[in-house]
């Protein structure tokens, strides 16, 4: 079965065991998580219509986990090319697969890989042998798996070899975390903040590290005082320190509602915005999004760096402006008349200087 899905990274032995209200928090690990996916379709092969939470509670997870896996799951199958994908859904409290008998082995046609996937194939499992924190019995199995598709590949396997993929900076730093988590060591990092547009110096104690979309490490920061995340493929540099990391008592959040997630407490802006801007209330959390008369959306957030949406602004040119609070309303505005003064007297070929405009 091809497994077009992505799935967080994994870890190391030796990982500590959480709790958020008295429940267990699985660790990431890419590993699991794709055993759990294959036992799953074996599961609704033999219960047509089971109930979510009934299959939830079976494999041990949240019934949101269960849901994300559901979502992957369609776009599985023998074969990228349709036509071979299962076909799974659920309507929120059962679960139909509606074409096991077309992908089962009483029926289906014996596996023809080709020469793209094959090497698609091939190029992903090398990379991911190499991964820092894989456990060295996964990596001895995934190698013996990516043998045996060489040699069912034959001449296809040939154009594989030629290329490679790494995991070079980030990987790195994957594995520095990983280390200080496990050997509860505090972190120091140069780390590029792009609200900021600068790069910090922050020494953080590491708690856990997540991936959604890409990997981050939730950890206390030193320097804030506070919670914070950190994308790995923004630190700059990265040391282990000899002092115990020691991050205070502090409930592991729910992420399955994303990353970013604004605490009541923040400051609350409002941000206007036309029809051309109307994307904003899709990548930003917020707490209400009001039509507008001209098409466009009055939308209310929070943010506990209200500065930061200073480059919203900018970005939003004319379909979009900061209401509230007066004083961000008034930095977006300065910012945009030095970004406009400094295009003053520069000529482009071809067109007329730019003026400072309104």
């Amino acid at each position: 079965m091809w497994w077009t899905g992505c799935v967080p990274w994994p870890r190391a032995e030796g990982e500590r065991s959480e709790t958020v209200a008295g429940k267990p928090v699985r660790p990431v690990n890419a590993i699991d998580q794709t055993r759990r996916m294959l036992s799953l379709v074996t599961y609704l092969r033999e219960r047509p219509g089971a109930r979510v939470e009934d299959v939830a509670r079976a494999f041990g997870i949240s019934e949101d986990e269960l849901v994300s896996d559901l979502d992957v799951l369609p776009m599985c199958g023998t074969s990228f090319r349709g036509g071979d994908l299962l076909d799974i859904d659920t309507d929120g409290e059962r679960i139909w697969w509606r074409n096991p008998a077309a992908l089962g082995a009483e029926t289906a046609e014996p596996l023809r890989i080709a020469a793209d996937e094959a090497t698609a194939l091939l190029v992903a499992a090398r990379a991911v042998s190499t991964l820092p924190g894989l456990r060295e019995s996964d990596r001895q199995a995934l190698l013996r798996a990516t043998a045996k598709v060489e040699a069912a590949s034959g001449e296809a396997a040939g154009a594989s070899s030629r290329l490679s993929v790494t995991f070079e900076s980030e990987g790195g730093v994957f594995a520095d975390v990983d280390r200080a988590i496990s050997e509860r060591r505090r972190l120091w990092i140069r780390y590029y903040s792009p609200a900021r547009d600068e790069v910090t110096e922050r020494e953080i104690d590491p708690i856990r590290l997540v991936s959604v979309g890409h990997t981050y490490v939730e950890a206390w920061c030193r320097r804030s005082e506070a919670r914070r995340t950190f994308r790995l493929d923004r630190v700059a540099e990265i040391k282990i320190l000899d002092e115990p990391s020691a991050p205070p008592e502090i409930e592991l959040r729910d992420l399955s509602e994303g990353l970013v997630q604004p605490a009541a407490e923040d400051p609350e802006v409002v941000v206007e915005v036309g029809p051309g801007g109307r994307w904003v209330a899709e990548y930003y959390p917020h707490d209400s999004a009001d039509e507008l008369a001209d098409g466009g959306l009055r939308i209310t957030l929070r943010t506990p760096d209200p500065a930061s949406l200073r480059r919203l602004a900018l970005r939003l040119g004319r379909d979009g402006r900061i209401v509230s609070p007066a004083e961000l309303a008034d930095s977006a505005r300065q910012a945009a008349r030095e970004a406009l003064a400094a295009y003053d007297g520069v000529e482009v070929q071809g067109a007329h200087p730019v003026s400072g405009g309104q």
